[in-house]
């Protein structure tokens, strides 16, 4: 999201265990485009957890504290204090805290941790007011362990990632292969997003991202069929899309994809089973599932 003059509406409130700070900033995020909505949460001294939203517009406070209630129980919600503040600073500061987060060989970092990836890591540079892209939230890390899996066995020619966001998947495909990958998004701001992103990391000529719903662009034809296709999508989509991925598929490609909630699934590897594909591993990190499935 971007910095301006005008004043933004601040929101805090503290939890007491991690887990539950997890789930509060999954069900915020996914409520508020991150053009909208900057979150970060920061363990203190005590074991809390300290949670600070800033929304450029001022949101609706009742739909904020019911997203909390149902985290993190009515009492967290009723703690909440919204305040006024200026945005000139806010961005930054939510992001300062941050830590580099490792999943494989990638290293997901804000510019104030370029100095502090190993050598023998590939760096990946995003600065995004959200937990969602910047390699914090447990879908983005998920995916991000299996794309490690999968490059370490194959290198497949044609790599798709599909609802690319911030572009993190995409660069982390791109900048291990050396070569084209196909990034693309419903949300054109997002295209934008991964286009600056894949410049600031070294990967503008390797990264094309486009504006697309679902398949219908000629792009996927051309770059097609797909070694590799990466979707941290959400469940409804994904299964819709099952056939249409399927597709796109070379013989014996993988597919990796998140976005889904434990309970979710079991009808998301029903619906790619269905469409031909095998499950290979699934994993779970902070509340969310990452599958990793092969076309037979």
């Amino acid at each position: 999201m971007t910095s301006n003059s005008s004043p933004a509406t601040q929101a805090t409130f503290a939890i007491g265990d991690e887990r539950t700070a997890n789930r509060v900033v999954d069900n915020i995020s996914e409520s508020y485009p991150d053009h909208d909505l900057a979150i970060a949460a920061f363990e203190v001294p005590g074991g809390r957890w300290d949670i600070t939203m800033h929304f450029v517009e001022p949101p609706d406070q009742d739909l904020v504290r019911a997203l909390v209630t149902e985290a993190a129980g009515e009492t967290a919600a009723q703690s909440i204090v919204f305040s006024t503040v200026e945005t000139k600073d806010w961005v930054k500061a939510s992001l300062a805290d941050l830590k580099p987060v490792s999943a494989g060989r990638y290293v997901v970092h804000g510019s104030h941790d370029r100095d502090r990836v190993p050598p023998n890591k590939i760096g990946i540079e995003i600065e995004a007011a959200l937990a969602f892209g910047t390699g914090h939230h447990g879908t983005t890390r998920g995916c991000l362990l299996l794309l490690d899996q999968v490059l370490h066995q194959r290198t497949p020619k044609r790599v798709l990632d599909l609802g690319t966001g911030t572009g993190v998947l995409a660069i982390a495909a791109a900048k291990t292969l050396r070569r084209h990958v196909l990034a693309s998004d419903i949300d054109a701001r997002s295209v934008i997003v991964a286009r600056e992103n894949a410049v600031l990391n070294g990967a503008g000529n390797w990264v094309e991202a486009i504006k697309a719903t679902g398949f219908h662009s000629p792009r996927f034809r051309a770059n097609g069929p797909f070694g590799l296709v990466l979707a941290n999508i959400l469940a409804n989509p994904l299964r819709q899309l099952a056939p249409q991925l399927s597709a796109h598929l070379t013989p014996g490609g993988f597919v990796i994809l998140s976005g889904l909630l434990p309970h979710q699934a079991s009808s998301v590897v029903a619906a790619y089973s269905g469409a031909g594909l095998k499950l290979l591993r699934r994993l779970q990190i902070e509340g969310w599932s990452s599958l990793l499935m092969q076309r037979r």
